[in-house]
């Protein structure tokens, strides 16, 4: 398809431009003035229409916590094991889930999907696409990170199963990276030799992409203790790592920027429902992006649901947070998070062709999403 004469918002340069937009074999093939449809192809005209690349969240539960299910339709947290570095989100990841055709409809693309917070060590996290009928056909990348929790929620739902201290989290967290670096070590050292290598250990095996840096670590942290914890143990076990919540941030802003790590904040239109919230703020994405950190803004959806991600980042902007930086913070910004930024996140030759066509602004509660373009083709309006 080739879109005529829109206002185009990349989330690469800062200064919208007008331009067409062509669309072929599902990837964005040119963008430019005055470009000319191919034979068959068909046009639209985005006269009077912002152009936006399909927006990213880099933290979700959809697909997992099922709306409108209630407890059945929670395969998000197993609750008998505080160690699951085995689990896979893919595979609790329901593709009929109600709420995944209302982000499309929101012009949610793309989601960083998987286990909650409840253990020390949760599975891992995949990337998918907002529209398909299989799980395998709607991934883009079907593990993006290891997540793990510290704070308030692993010691609520192990309290009575061995873990009531925010030292115990670290310790249990440390535990397992140990084991798994003593276990890839004997592995790579038994080489092609079955007898010599240890016995098979599927948590472990789990973990060897952190060790490796293929993979990081998915930091579940809320309060800034915890988010320094997090930052002291990836440090000492050289992983990489993302800190998601980051929630008081804000108060600690040249620590999370000195580490490197990006940080995805929120769920922030929330009440706070637990003593580590009470610092929550929408000023904290455009304090933690002044200092330099490379932030998205998450829903966590169904926390928030995932329809409203855009406006979350004008809630931001209101809060003080640059316009720029808000946008980037829900398209290229949760790409770079999830390990995506080749396939999605901005409107780029070469990149998937997903398009979000709107009547104004995305960020401000009364813009309409007109169309939305995923894979090259037109699944809204």
């Amino acid at each position: 398809m080739l879109l005529k004469n829109g206002m185009v918002y990349d989330a690469v340069n800062r200064e919208p431009y007008q331009a067409d937009v062509a669309v072929r074999e599902g990837v964005i093939a040119a963008i430019g003035p005055d470009l000319q449809p191919q034979a068959g192809e068909e046009v639209i005209d985005c006269a009077g229409k912002r152009l936006y690349p399909g927006f990213v969240d880099a933290h979700s539960h959809l697909g997992l916590d099922n709306y409108g299910m209630g407890y059945e339709g929670h395969d998000y947290n197993e609750m008998g094991d505080i160690i699951a570095a085995q689990l896979r989100g893919i595979d609790s990841f329901n593709p009929q889930d109600k709420a995944i055709p209302m982000a499309l409809h929101g012009g949610v693309t793309t989601v960083g999907v998987g286990p909650g917070s409840a253990n020390v060590l949760g599975g891992t996290f995949l990337a998918v696409k907002t529209w398909g009928s299989c799980v395998d056909d709607m991934v883009i990348k079907a593990e993006v990170a290891m997540k793990c929790a510290f704070g308030e929620n692993p010691k609520r739902c192990y309290r009575d199963k061995g873990d009531s201290a925010r030292m115990t989290t670290a310790a249990k967290l440390r535990e397992m990276l140990f084991k798994a670096r003593d276990y890839l070590a004997r592995k790579e050292a038994a080489g092609d030799d079955p007898l010599k290598r240890p016995a098979f250990d599927m948590k472990l095996e789990a973990l060897i992409p952190v060790l490796k840096g293929e993979m990081p670590l998915k930091a579940h942290a809320h309060r800034a203790d915890d988010i320094c914890t997090a930052i002291r143990v990836a440090k000492e076990f050289g992983v990489r790592m993302t800190l998601e919540h980051c929630t008081e941030g804000h108060l600690i802003p040249e620590i999370v920027a000195r580490s490197g790590f990006p940080a995805a904040v929120g769920p922030t239109l929330t009440n706070a429902s637990k003593i580590e919230l009470v610092n929550k703020t929408f000023e904290t994405p455009g304090v933690l992006a002044r200092a330099g950190v490379q932030v998205s803004i998450i829903t966590d959806a169904p926390v928030i649901p995932q329809q409203y991600l855009p406006l979350c980042a004008g809630l931001a902007v209101k809060a003080g947070m640059d316009p720029f930086q808000a946008l980037q913070a829900i398209t290229i910004n949760p790409a770079k998070h999830l390990g995506i930024a080749d396939r999605v996140g901005s409107l780029e030759v070469g990149k998937d062709g997903d398009v979000v066509i709107c009547d104004g602004d995305p960020m401000v509660s009364d813009t309409h999403v007109a169309a939305v373009c995923l894979n090259g083709r037109k699944v809204v309006g």
